[in-house]
């Protein structure tokens, strides 16, 4: 997994809550078992018409959001069902970075597992953001990981996360990456069972 320490990127405001995972990558799009290939189908029912033309008046159709690698929303982002495709569809399309008062526990979690970012915020600090990345001007965010800081022009707001969380962002580490650290003791701990335990 790709370490995140710092990110300079375009945001896209989508500040609608309870944005849930039905609404990122519905569920016509769960076939797949595979993380690539989603982002064309994140937000499906609200960058599309009925008749599959682009809704050219939603947030992620417009440039320079439709390169955004932030996404500014709502509280309690992610919330609905656990389906791990909705952290993959966001990265597929390439967001790297989720910014938002609260997140849906599972969905928070899976982000870790998939190299995103999910930066909690108090709500008060949202009208600067907000208005330093959007039209007709948007300026580009800073995500300092390593400060846990959101430099918005001359402004720098904190954000939360938890400390294991970030360390686990900063090395690159998903769950298998934790357990690949530890390799050196698993491998003694089947030697040891094998010669112990031969008819395991």
């Amino acid at each position: 997994m790709e370490k995140f320490k710092t990110l300079h990127a375009i945001a896209a405001p989508l500040m609608e809550m309870n944005i849930d995972t039905d609404m990122i990558i519905p569920k016509q799009f769960l076939k797949t078992i595979t993380r690539t290939g989603l982002g064309k189908s994140a937000f499906h029912e609200m960058r599309t018409h009925a008749d599959g033309t682009l809704n050219k008046d939603f947030i992620l159709n417009i440039p320079p959001y439709d390169a955004s690698e932030i996404l500014v929303t709502g509280a309690n982002f992610g919330c609905g069902s656990s389906r791990e495709h909705a952290p993959w569809a966001l990265k597929d399309f390439g967001f790297k970075c989720v910014i938002a008062e609260s997140f849906a526990d599972i969905f928070y979690n899976n982000c870790f597992e998939n190299g995103i970012l999910p930066a909690i915020i108090a709500p008060e600090i949202l009208p600067d953001i907000i208005s330093h990345i959007s039209l007709p001007d948007p300026q580009k965010l800073t995500i300092d990981l390593e400060k846990r800081h959101i430099i918005c022009g001359e402004k720098v707001f904190p954000f939360r996360i938890d400390d294991f969380a970030a360390k686990r962002l900063l090395e690159g580490l998903d769950t298998i990456g934790l357990t690949l650290q530890k390799e050196k003791y698993i491998s003694d701990f089947e030697t040891r069972r094998k010669e112990t335990m031969p008819w395991l």
